[in-house]
């Protein structure tokens, strides 16, 4: 029957309908659709909202309709068909058919809006999903590819992607479907199938929509997952399909490349930003200053805040601590006291943070009595100092050599009502074990768990550690033990630490026990710990074993460093194996690797102990030819040798020339 001869649908309407004006040009309203318990009467309410509907339903006509008894219906008497498949039009019942003519003139974006309104709630999305198969059943509304890329996204709002995929099989997918799976994969931070989504759509001639792009740079910034690579081959799709970047992408786009650590691609993405007409936000700009910051680039840092400021824009605490943090960093001291007291003149509290970086300014700089008015400005601002701040203080004494001055930092940690925490202790700890003061370590050790405090892998790490370097092996394999009892789990760092000890005292058979155990605790051995055991192999005279080191790291897809070779080289100039020591020169060079003075100054000393003194002042010249000036140890390496062939006539002529 053909539904455009069928006389319009029967409004129930509550109250008489009034005439409403038309809304002012450019004004949108969002519509939500509100099922009232009492009643199940469908009502419209208008609200305010910054995401602007394509579906103006408030310039439709008579807006109001009874979708009561189609809701019923569908939940009591209908079976929802495979979308592909729909029962044949014989097959209806006469009342189900009647109750579809009565909804032959319902507009379509109407129907858009109620699928959208029962999608959003789990507890209705199953009526959701019968409605849309109902009207592809009746022919009842057009363009069903919108509506299933309704409920994939709303499967996707509700962290339902499993359901989503599943639902998307139904259909053949189209650029509609494609988008709505791929921000459902984003929502749900599944970046690899988004991506691989995205790549596939672009191999069917497809174009993703540009708020896809934003959602995986969103998700890719919440999973830390950020690569440069990755934002560049985005960007690259962007361009390839001439997608126009709007406010929203270009924010996002620059906080990826500035959170990936490319603050000059950052910029370029700013001015492009900023050439279109568009306004960046507040927390990209402040992102942008925070990194330049943590760069030292501060007159950048500068140039980029006042453009905040010119851009009509009001710096909040955030962004002037940005600021802050970069004279900070370059030890400005003038100009961190300069943008806190314009902080102050504009109206702008300081926070924690501020004062935490205004102390640390003047802890580098030595101004210790400055730091205390800091505290005292804090009470005063009714601002109560916390842990972090005074952990500061206690990290810049610590730094300076003046660790006896941590106690004093205790007591007016406590004279002003704050205790200490894990934190605190940890630099404490720290602090006393760098000064070799280990029964002061101890103390503040067992106090820390006095108070309830539980150490935790830093802690254990900083303890253990520094009873190694004081040679105290036992203690620290007493405390690994003990780490472990207590429940907490060991890192790579703690393994490296405790390989490195019992490589020390030879106890071979413990070293592979124990680093058989990392390993079943699915702990793979880094450039550190492949570093620590090509250094101890080296040092006992385990070459065979130091090489295997190395070949099983490169086989691990690792990139030996410098200082792995440093260590094999000396290892072999220990023992005067001097053609050995040039063969890991050579291998070194050919990792691509560039000399070290360290490597070459044992380089000479591996020729000086094999009595070839010729070799080692060539090694002194290509220092030379390489611009690589020799230190003190290279010229006592050198007439080390000469003395070692007795050649003392020239021992003079070397210390003159160094």
């Amino acid at each position: 029957m053909n539904t455009l001869l069928l006389p319009p649908p029967l409004l129930h309407l509550r109250h008489r309908l009034l005439h409403v004006p038309p809304p002012p040009p450019f004004l949108h309203h969002r519509h939500r659709f509100l099922l009232s318990a009492t009643s199940q009467q469908l009502n419209f309410t208008a609200i305010n909202g910054d995401e602007q509907d394509p579906y103006d339903v408030a310039l439709l006509p008579n807006p109001h309709y009874n979708f009561t008894p189609l809701l019923t219906f569908l939940s009591t008497h209908y079976t929802p068909s495979h979308p592909s498949d729909p029962d044949p039009p014989t097959r209806i019942d006469p009342d189900e058919l009647r109750l579809a003519e009565s909804y032959g003139a319902v507009p379509g974006p109407l129907w858009h809006s109620l699928i959208k309104s029962l999608a959003s709630s789990p507890s209705s999305f199953s009526s959701a999903y019968a409605l849309v198969t109902w009207l592809q059943r009746h022919n009842l509304c057009f363009s069903y590819e919108l509506l299933y890329s309704i409920l994939i996204s709303a499967l996707g709002r509700n962290e339902k992607l499993y359901e989503a995929f599943l639902l998307s099989q139904s259909q053949s997918l189209t650029p509609l479907t494609y988008n709505a799976l791929i921000g459902a994969c984003a929502r749900n931070d599944d970046l690899e199938k988004a991506l691989n989504l995205m790549e596939r759509m672009r191999r069917d001639g497809y174009q993703s929509d540009y708020v896809n792009y934003s959602l995986v740079i969103q998700s890719l910034m919440r999973n830390n997952s950020l690569d440069v690579s990755i934002l560049e081959k985005l960007y690259g799709e962007m361009e390839a399909d001439r997608i126009e970047l709007d406010g929203q992408l270009f924010n996002d786009v620059i906080a990826g490349f500035t959170k990936a650590g490319d603050i000059d691609r950052a910029l370029f993405f700013l001015g492009m930003m900023q050439g279109n007409g568009l306004s960046p936000k507040t927390s990209t700009i402040v992102g942008i200053v925070n990194e330049l910051g943590n760069l030292g680039r501060v007159e950048e840092a500068e140039a980029v805040f006042e453009e905040l400021k010119e851009g009509g824009l009001r710096p909040r605490t955030r962004a002037y601590n940005a600021l802050l943090k970069g004279y900070v960093k370059v030890g400005a001291l003038k100009d961190a006291e300069h943008i806190v007291s314009e902080m102050e003149r504009s109206g702008v509290l300081p926070d924690e943070h501020t004062y935490s970086l205004l102390i640390d300014a003047y802890g580098n700089a030595g101004r210790w009595e400055s730091a205390r008015i800091v505290l005292k400005e804090m009470e005063a601002n009714n601002v109560k100092p916390n842990c972090y701040v005074f952990a500061r203080i206690l990290a810049s004494y610590r730094d300076k050599g003046e660790w006896q001055r941590s106690f004093q930092v205790l007591k007016e940690m406590k004279n002003c009502g704050v205790s200490p925490n894990r934190q605190f202790y940890n630099v404490m700890i720290d602090t006393f074990g760098k000064y070799n003061c280990l029964e002061h370590m101890m103390g503040a050790f067992e106090r820390m768990k006095v108070e309830g405090i539980e150490p935790d892998v830093v802690t254990w790490n900083t303890l253990i550690d520094c009873h190694c370097k004081q040679g105290h092996h036992n203690t620290a394999h007493e405390l690994f033990e003990e780490m472990q009892e207590s429940g907490c789990l060991p890192c790579t760092t703690t393994y490296n630490i405790m390989l490195n000890s019992f490589g020390v005292q030879e106890l071979w058979d413990d070293l592979n026990e124990l680093l058989g155990k990392m390993q079943s605790q699915g702990l793979l051995p880094n450039v550190i710990t492949y570093t620590t055991l090509v250094d101890i192999y080296g040092q006992s005279g385990r070459f065979n074993d130091a090489i295997e080191c190395l070949e099983a790291m490169k086989s691990a897809g690792l990139k030996p460093s410098c200082t792995m070779y440093n260590a094999l080289i000396n290892a072999y100039a220990q023992k005067g194996l001097s053609e050995q020591a040039v063969n890991a020169f050579r291998v070194m060079r050919g990792d691509g690797l560039k000399p070290s003075l360290l490597a070459l100054n044992s380089l000479v000393n591996a020729f000086g102990e094999d009595r070839r003194d010729a070799e080692a002042f060539a090694v002194l010249h290509y220092m030379k030819e390489n611009d690589l000036k020799p230190d003190v140890v290279t010229y006592t390496t050198l007439m080390k040798a000469l003395i070692r062939v007795e050649k003392y006539e020239k021992v003079h002529v070397v210390w003159c020339s160094s």
